[in-house]
């Protein structure tokens, strides 16, 4: 079936997700809607050698080559032959279109982002774990995977990648406070190492949009926004409070809509950047553009220092 995303995209900062749920070994694993393209009956597929053991292979609905992944088999499950009844669920994210083998999709769920938890490191394979999140749906748990955390494992080459920090030749230090959100342990490494190479050495991290917003409320209520945040990046999908809804309440906020703030996402699609242009996002841009990003940020930081000398 497809997945119409015109009918199933959220209104925007409301901070909730849709979450189609799907089964390996009868246990309830989840993604987020928002990265599904598609969902079919599996179909044969072309073997492809020197790829990771996890890779199956490709096949070609319509005009497109799709890579399909054994979900089964990289989640270490003894299950993971192919069967006819086996599903795909094709995504897409990081602008890659990829199939996931699944035994069986289940049903959609309508939560809040408050509604999911982070797994307890020491339980879930420590920072290297593969669920962002553990959400309540109904009378069911449900293990959020973290998808991208997925590709980069299989495919590295498809993530964040510290030569494009190189390609931008010498950059000065630079100490203004930058503070980001971003829920992927991975992930929120690599961005930290890339900025800090680029020239941001006053970074300050948070694992979700709601312990920001505490943050910025904070520095608000002390008069000193200016002072520990210059500009914002988050991620969209973050359990507590999603991206979109911090970008609604620092947008919303007279004394904090002047501070830029930058979407950095794998969801960013035509319907997504529509969603953050109307909650007031200066700029929005696809992960693993990391170089992109540092120049997004260089250009927002002067327009936001030129604006302010003209308002003196």
């Amino acid at each position: 079936m497809d997945i119409m995303r015109d009918e199933i995209l959220l209104e925007s900062g409301t901070n909730e997700i849709q979450i189609l749920e799907f089964t390996i070994d009868g246990v309830l694993y989840g993604i987020n809607v928002a990265k599904v393209r598609q969902i079919t009956i599996s179909e044969p597929v072309k073997f492809m050698p020197h790829t990771h053991e996890a890779v199956e292979g490709i096949f070609k609905p319509r005009d497109e080559v799709i890579t399909v992944i054994n979900l089964p088999r990289f989640l270490g499950s003894a299950n993971y032959e192919p069967k006819e009844k086996d599903m795909f669920v094709l995504t897409g994210f990081n602008k890659m279109t990829v199939a996931f083998r699944v035994h069986t999709v289940e049903a959609l769920s309508r939560i809040s982002w408050k509604g999911i938890q982070k797994p307890d490191t020491t339980i879930n394979g420590g920072n290297d774990g593969v669920a962002t999140g553990i959400a309540q749906c109904g009378d069911d748990l449900v293990t959020i995977l973290d998808f991208e955390r997925i590709v980069a494992e299989i495919a590295p080459e498809t993530s964040i990648k510290i030569s494009e920090i190189d390609a931008l030749g010498p950059r000065e230090r630079n100490n203004r406070p930058i503070v980001i959100a971003e829920d992927s342990i991975l992930l929120s490494h690599m961005i930290k190492e890339s900025l800090t190479k680029a020239g941001y050495t006053n970074l300050r991290m948070f694992p979700n949009g709601h312990d920001l917003w505490i943050f910025l409320s904070a520095c608000k209520k002390e008069n000193t926004l200016d002072e520990n945040a210059a500009l914002i990046v988050t991620d969209i999908e973050m359990p507590q409070m999603d991206g979109h809804r911090l970008t609604k309440l620092v947008k919303d906020d007279p004394e904090m809509k002047h501070i830029p703030l930058i979407i950095f996402s794998s969801l960013i699609s035509e319907e997504m950047r529509i969603k953050g242009k109307e909650l007031g996002a200066d700029e929005q841009m696809s992960k693993p553009e990391i170089g992109r990003l540092v120049n997004v940020m260089d250009a927002l930081l002067v327009k936001k220092e030129e604006k302010a000398k003209q308002a003196v």
